[in-house]
């Protein structure tokens, strides 16, 4: 087999690149075994120096099947890569994965893909091979029997791929149509106005305790007096409490109504909205 043909050959099953295969081919006297052990090798360290790099780019990846359904990010350092065949070839699968372990990242890491090869390798592989930082990020899954399962992406790359991904949890003995139109707007909704919780009284201790503060801090430079800054202060916490809380925030498409107005006057149950998650890159 001649030199050139070595290098294809050695390419194909490794993904390196020429000038990589070529230094291999070698070093290693021509022995592709070897080279491949070379470039494996050199490959490790070559991820582990770009894994100090920031990776703010990415996609988000949804999988399902009848009984659950599971969101995963998967980070890289720019959008060239986040659209790269390889790329995207490897979070589709790694996102099917991901919802068989149901989000159980050390279980989704010892995982075999389809080469046969632990989803932990194949990723310094892809590290290695397409130059950036990859990590896997957020990650949930839910568990959807017995409930109504809706999903919404929004800036789409391929299939399942997206920069952003909603998907509600609607508990309901109705069956009719609405339900179904109803679940699709409300995803588009969290997708537009990312609340932090269903209802207020299930709003993070921690958020409001942040917004208090800095609430505080605002008001206590304005040089009101202490009667008045108390006064604004119950106000401003009250309108934020409402503006991140679904039930009361204003409907994306008819933003005179909250939300629990538009489930009062479809007649559903006021506690139909039984869970929900939202990813987006870089949020």
């Amino acid at each position: 087999m001649s030199e050139i043909e070595n290098i294809k050959k050695l390419r194909q099953s490794t993904g390196a690149g020429f000038k990589d295969c070529n230094a291999a081919l070698k070093e290693s006297n021509g022995d592709l075994e070897k080279a491949a052990e070379i470039l494996r090798v050199k490959g490790i360290a070559k991820a582990s120096k770009k894994m100090s790099r920031n990776a703010k780019e990415g996609v988000i990846v949804v999988s399902k099947d009848d009984k659950k359904t599971s969101l995963i990010e998967i980070n890289c350092e720019t959008d060239f890569v986040a659209k790269n065949d390889d790329f995207i070839n490897f979070v589709k699968e790694l996102s099917d994965l991901n919802n068989k372990c149901s989000s159980n990242i050390d279980k989704l890491n010892q995982s075999l893909m389809k080469n046969n090869i632990k989803v932990a390798d194949n990723l310094v592989s892809l590290i290695a091979k397409v130059g950036e930082k990859i990590t896997v990020g957020r990650t949930k899954t839910f568990n959807h029997e017995h409930l109504r399962n809706f999903v919404y992406q929004h800036s789409i790359i391929k299939d399942n791929v997206s920069k952003l991904a909603v998907i509600i949890l609607l508990e309901s003995s109705d069956k009719s149509d609405k339900i179904d139109i109803f679940g699709k707007q409300l995803s588009m909704h969290i997708a537009a106005s990312n609340p932090s919780s269903i209802s207020i009284d299930r709003i993070p201790e921690e958020i409001i305790k942040k917004e208090e503060a800095l609430i505080s801090q605002e008001l206590q430079e304005s040089g009101k007096p202490a009667d008045i800054v108390k006064k604004i202060s119950f106000g401003k916490i009250k309108k934020f409490k409402e503006e991140i809380s679904l039930m009361t925030q204003d409907w994306v498409m008819e933003p005179k109504k909250k939300v629990y107005h538009i489930i009062e006057d479809l007649g559903l149950d006021k506690d139909i909205i039984k869970d929900f998650v939202r990813y987006k890159i870089g949020e």
